[in-house]
């Protein structure tokens, strides 16, 4: 229904919210109701029953290792990036082995059906991220090898199909060759044996560049494929009973406890969670059929309660374009209806806060509910910038593109009712460069969890950037069942917490805030060994420094 107006009862700041529908594509039947699978997710009617919920790869790695061990007929995923070279952790799977080699080649010799999707990624924007994803091809036929001679092994790498149309190509070029020349200079340092291994495990490249009598890397100048979108998801299906399913991959750089005593490089604090119920089978559906949905040969599965996803495809007349065409925004549309829902307290936990339309949402709600208050934890600096030093026009971008959000957000909320925080650890550190904050090392987050109010959380591979909510392929889970969404607040909030003094205060809706204010400003001004917690407020200013604003780049490429 076109234009349809929907209203969500609520408690405060009104009794109802009301939005134009079509705006953000919510659902609704021919009575011009709230199509329920979309806004509201039930997960009461057993959608989601059984949840655990991991708070690092040291919870979360031993428990992925179990379901692999204990599965009976099939296992079904798709991750970014699957390493199996990455360690083992539980004592169960240490009796196979000390590496994943080792627990592959165990359950497909006990007869169980593996399908694995790993994406694989733009040659030229990231040739490190596409020679991963073929070391992962390389692994995988050594394991089919070495695997009994009936084992049933389904391994596909995945590049996105939607490409940048040719104006942008044309826009792109400048860009593309600095990439190419910052290639070239990488393979010089390379010897011998380290430049044949690299051609031969980023194939997509060989087309595009060859090595001359000099021995440097030569690209011709011509215009090539851009590939602006990725397959972000990180899920495993087991006996289409079990889902595995949030912001963890699979490699040695993503393993880190909830002590994060390591340097602030091999730190990474991330949510996965288990499930079992309906939703499963939502998640199977997925799995099944995402690359014929971005590859535009089938349409997406309708939305299923309590699944969230993005996709998209690429775009058929897209000469203008960078972007590909969105297809599903389940997580985008759910955040946004939570949002318009919540009254007294959102929490994100994410990456990157970088999407424009969630940002203006938010600041419509601060506006219209003077009781709302918002925490936002992520890291002090992204990655590439904390401990790559990358200086380039994506890293400032995408710089500018969180300020632009965090200014908007506290202008509406005030410094009153705004907090956002970067975690740290409880000993002292000094430097100059952004792997540091108030004197400590960073802890960096790569979780991306979302909480409501009382009535509802989000956990999901999606950042809060337009990459994730518009381009990428993504999923997650929405929960609404009082005990899930305490077990999520409980789990992931009070990780943050000290070890003592610390109540059900910070994680009542209605009390939290105040607490946590309090106990941030105390953090800030203490010196690293006397913290309680890890959170300190995070350094807006050093942000705004380094942040670039570049005209007629999408919002969504960062």
């Amino acid at each position: 229904m076109a234009g349809a107006i929907f209203r969500v009862r609520g408690r405060g700041c009104g009794s109802t919210i009301e939005a134009d529908a079509a705006k953000i594509g919510i659902e609704m039947d021919a009575s011009g109701e709230v199509n329920e699978a979309v806004t509201q997710g039930r997960d009461g009617d057993g959608t989601i029953t059984d949840l655990q919920v991991f708070v690092t790869a040291g919870e979360a790695y031993p428990a992925f290792e179990r379901a692999f061990l204990n599965a009976e007929s099939e296992i079904s995923a798709s991750f970014r990036l699957f390493d199996l070279t990455t360690k083992l952790h539980s004592d169960e799977a240490r009796e196979l082995g000390d590496t994943w080699f080792d627990l592959m080649i165990d359950t497909l010799n006990r007869g169980v059906a593996i399908r694995i999707v790993v994406t694989d990624f733009d040659p030229v924007a990231a040739p490190d991220l596409h020679q991963l994803a073929w070391q992962t091809k390389r692994q995988m036929v050594a394991v089919q090898e070495l695997a009994n001679d009936d084992a049933k092994l389904e391994f596909t790498i995945a590049l996105h199909d939607a490409k940048a149309g040719l104006v942008p190509k044309m826009v792109f070029f400048p860009f593309v060759r600095q990439k190419m020349r910052e290639l070239n200079s990488s393979w010089l340092e390379m010897n011998g044996d380290e430049r044949a291994r690299f051609r031969s495990e980023t194939p997509r490249l060989r087309h595009i560049c060859y090595e001359d009598d000099n021995g440097t890397l030569c690209f011709p100048v011509q215009l090539v494929d851009l590939y602006p979108a990725t397959h972000h998801q990180k899920m495993a299906v087991f006996d289409r009973r079990l889902l595995y399913i949030g912001g963890l991959d699979v490699n040695d750089r993503r393993y880190d406890t909830r002590r994060h005593r390591r340097a602030p490089e091999r730190t990474w604090h991330d949510v996965q969670v288990m499930a079992t119920g309906s939703v499963v089978e939502a998640a199977q559906t997925h799995l099944d059929t995402f690359l014929d949905t971005v590859a535009a040969k089938s349409p997406p599965p309708p939305a299923a309660p309590g699944f969230l996803r993005t996709l998209s495809r690429r775009r058929h007349r897209a000469s203008f374009r960078v972007s590909p065409k969105p297809v599903v925004r389940e997580l985008e549309k759910r955040h946004l209806v939570a949002v318009r829902r919540s009254n007294q307290f959102i929490y994100l936990e994410t990456q990157f806060l970088r999407f424009q339309p969630l940002a203006r949402a938010l600041a419509k709600r601060a506006r219209q509910c003077p009781d709302l208050k918002l925490f936002v934890v992520m890291p002090a600096a992204p990655e590439d910038i904390a401990f790559d030093s990358n200086n380039g026009l994506d890293a400032r971008f995408g710089e500018d593109q969180q300020i632009k959000c965090l200014t908007r957000l506290r202008q509406a909320f005030g410094e009153d009712r705004l907090l956002v925080t970067a975690p740290v650890q409880p000993r002292r550190q000094e430097s100059d460069e952004r792997d540091v904050l108030e004197d400590a090392p960073l802890i960096y987050v790569h979780s991306k969890v979302s909480i409501f109010d009382d009535f509802g959380a989000i956990v999901s591979s999606a950042n809060l950037n337009g990459r994730s909510l518009r381009w990428d392929t993504e999923t997650g889970l929405w929960f609404d069942r009082p005990e899930h969404i305490e077990l999520v607040r409980k789990r992931v909030m009070g990780n943050w917490l000290p070890s003592s003094g610390a109540g059900d205060e910070f994680l009542d809706p209605s009390t939290a805030f105040e607490h946590w204010k309090r106990l941030v400003d105390e953090n800030t001004d203490l010196p690293p060994e006397k913290r309680r917690g890890f959170l300190v407020h995070y350094d807006s200013d050093a942000a705004r420094e380094f942040a670039l604003p570049v005209p007629g780049m999408p919002e969504e490429i960062v």
